[in-house]
């Protein structure tokens, strides 16, 4: 039944406003994600440039691959890269690719679901087709014929309120873009407010559009038994107090909320795009042409081989 299907899709884009809260503690601060598992020191090596700027599991697919190789392959990111065909890859223009790079299982994943709500296969997405597919004929009568309506009915409403967050034009149609931003708002920069009142709502028990240090706490923990809580309970409870509570009235307002789940950490993607023209830019002009990437293709790309060769230069100078 195409409604069950629709479901299970549909707790990518509503995953948080009706998951029970359990004894493990719930992370929802959306940190930036570190672009590789390496260490960002070059004295040591590339690894965390290359994951950085191929993603990871291209990556291991360029370490077995030969400099000659990778240098020809490079050549063809650049050209993608350069997006304007100036002959220069820019600032931006480097932010961008790594970031798509490591949005890939983001892009993947709206991939592995397109076709399932792109009913007449125009390479778009209306609302009427993602309404359709997730909740079938149960939206048209209204959910009657199912025991929690009331629950249904919010979480189409709140899917319908997303989707058109979503749709930057205003057509009630998504471009695969669009899409994205609407399945991972939290990724999309114009999609993070909305992200902040989606958290707002779901913890927001009394529905005073405040949450208090009880929705707080209610939120990560249940308690199940009589028992003491756990320690990290007491240690969130102050942090809410302390931290959370940033104008100290007892309760946290949109902003805060914002302030918490929307840390103004620095960007990952912004240091490693400026860290690779400031290494690659030869006559320091602030952007990288073709040539200057390709002369420092080790530090993008590199190559198992690379690596290799190395080495036995190393343990022949020991020797």
């Amino acid at each position: 039944m195409k409604f069950l299907g629709g479901f299970c899709l549909l707790t990518l884009a509503a995953s948080w406003a009706f998951s029970k809260p359990t004894q493990e503690k719930k992370d929802r601060v959306h940190h930036n994600k570190d672009l590789s598992d390496h260490d960002h020191d070059d004295s040591q090596g590339y690894q965390y440039d290359h994951e950085a700027f191929l993603g990871k599991e291209e990556a291991k697919t360029f370490d077995q691959l030969t400099p000659e190789e990778s240098k020809e392959r490079l050549g063809k990111i650049v050209n993608k890269i350069d997006k304007d065909k100036d002959k220069f890859i820019t600032h931006e223009e480097l932010k961008k690719w790594i970031k798509q790079t490591q949005n890939r299982y983001i892009n993947e994943n709206v991939k592995k679901h397109w076709e399932d709500y792109d009913r007449n296969k125009d390479n778009k997405i209306s609302w009427e087709e993602y309404k359709n597919t997730t909740y079938g004929y149960y939206a048209d009568e209204e959910f009657s014929d199912l025991e929690d309506k009331d629950t249904y009915r919010r979480m189409m409403k709140r899917d319908e309120r997303r989707f058109k967050q979503a749709d930057r034009d205003g057509d009630l149609i998504a471009t695969r873009e669009e899409f994205t931003a609407f399945l991972h708002p939290e990724e999309t920069d114009y999609m993070r407010d909305l992200v902040v009142t989606e958290t707002l709502e779901d913890m927001d028990k009394n529905g005073d559009g405040y949450v208090d240090v009880e929705e707080y706490i209610g939120d990560m923990y249940s308690a199940e038994n009589d028992g003491p809580e756990p320690d990290w309970v007491a240690s969130e409870r102050q942090q809410f107090l302390t931290i959370r509570d940033l104008n100290k009235d007892g309760k946290m307002d949109h902003s805060e909320i914002s302030h918490w789940i929307l840390p103004t950490e620095y960007d990952p993607i912004d240091m490693e795009a400026k860290h690779l023209i400031y290494e690659s830019d030869k006559d320091k002009d602030d952007k990288l042409t073709k040539q200057e990437i390709l002369d420092n293709w080790n530090m993008f790309v590199g190559s198992q081989a690379t690596n290799y060769g190395e080495d036995l230069t190393l343990r022949h100078d020991e020797f």
